[in-house]
């Protein structure tokens, strides 16, 4: 999940070449000329008008960037944008053709000054569906429980990431740990990271390899001139620690958290579990219609990327992203199986079994950690594959 623990969550130390923030942050509606929703595939209209709200809205975990794609996605040509309130407005399309409800998408990480989008959720009844990944839904069951309905990525794209030249023989998270430890070096991380207790209580990592004192910029990974790790994420940091750090400037490999057991559904489509009823005639339609954009935007991300990148730059709060980054997170996402149809040949769906597994480790995890987890928390509770269409793939 995120929280500050994305890559420019204090950015002025960056040294980059991107973009200029050109956008004007008044409180005034602005319109992003683009066509990246209509330019999708052609194929049936698709009328939500009579079972969604007015306007559909989503609440994101973080600011705009590549793996909510799928999302932006499904915005018609020139979405009206509020850069005060981080907010993007514009007719939900599928198909390419509206559907007869708008989509108001709404920033997360500090346009909602850092908080839980399930805690957002259950603040604002306004609030349509938002991003919760499986360990917030698992941590906050008991007090603010959530059902997935849609999982865009099978993995998370969080990630370790450690100098190759340093340690040219590391291929996994457990080995890392293991090479830290003799050259006495520390793995960097977000303080009170949920993964970094799992990391630590299962004996993957070493606790005198863990350093909770990362802050966002490069500059702890970049003086110490390879000889530390660094928490990041796979669709991100690779890409700009080697081509937009000048400090840096050079390849680093990452292994995904995922790997090492601890596998939740990163930023799953959800909706408090007491709308499930309520909503669930517009879940029908509107599901599938999340799938295919989420096919669309990975066959074709250049246009939405580049959507991504205007919202970034009115947003204009020290988010820095453009869409070179976007272009490699979309590239990412496929090539490390970040998104994939899983096992069952469709996109979207969640397995029982993984979540039944998660649950089990999440409980010593979270117990004490200042959650409320559901007592007797089941797989059911967390989830349900009921609104997917089976036939919307990825094809890989």
């Amino acid at each position: 999940m995120r929280t500050t623990t994305r890559l420019g969550a204090v950015t002025a130390a960056l040294t980059v070449s991107a973009i200029a923030l050109t956008g004007c942050a008044s409180g005034s509606a602005t319109s992003a000329t683009t066509t990246a929703a209509t330019s999708a595939a052609t194929g049936p209209a698709v009328d939500l008008s009579d079972v969604c709200p007015a306007t559909v809205v989503v609440q994101t975990d973080w600011n705009p960037e590549g793996e909510h794609g799928h999302l932006y996605q499904m915005l018609g040509a020139n979405p009206a944008i509020d850069a005060s309130g981080k907010t993007v407005t514009g007719d939900l399309v599928a198909n390419g053709k509206p559907t007869g409800v708008k989509l108001e998408i709404r920033a997360g990480g500090p346009a909602i000054g850092y908080s839980k989008v399930s805690s957002q959720m259950y603040q604002d009844k306004s609030i349509t569906l938002g991003y919760v990944s499986t360990d917030e839904a698992v941590m906050f069951s008991g007090e603010l429980p959530t059902t997935a309905v849609f999982a865009e990525n099978d993995q998370s794209p969080m990630a370790i990431m450690w100098d190759p030249a340093t340690y040219p023989d590391v291929d996994s998270i457990e080995s890392l740990g293991k090479a830290l430890e003799e050259n006495d070096g520390v793995v960097r991380y977000f303080n009170d990271a949920a993964y970094m207790s799992y990391l630590e209580q299962s004996g993957i990592l070493p606790k005198s390899v863990l350093d909770g004192s990362y802050d966002g910029t490069p500059s702890k990974f970049v003086s110490a001139g390879g000889k530390d790790a660094q928490q990041g994420f796979a669709t991100a940091e690779p890409y700009v620690y080697k081509n937009q750090v000048a400090a840096w400037g050079k390849k680093v490999e990452s292994a995904l958290i995922s790997s090492t057991g601890w596998n939740p559904y990163p930023e799953t489509m959800s909706v408090r579990s007491d709308q499930m009823s309520e909503l669930k005639p517009c879940l029908e339609k509107l599901v599938p219609v999340m799938q295919q954009a989420d096919v669309d935007y990975l066959e074709s991300p250049a246009a939405t990327n580049d959507l991504i990148t205007q919202l970034v730059q009115q947003y204009n709060n020290g988010w820095t992203y453009d869409s070179k980054v976007g272009a490699f997170a979309a590239e990412q996402m496929q090539k490390r199986g970040i998104a994939t149809d899983g096992d069952n040949g469709y996109v979207g769906d969640m397995d029982e079994q993984r979540m039944a597994d998660f649950i089990e480790k999440a409980t010593p995890v979270f117990s004490g950690s200042g959650g409320n987890m559901k007592k007797d928390l089941a797989p059911s509770d967390l989830y349900t594959n009921e609104f997917l269409d089976d036939s919307i793939s990825l094809g890989f």
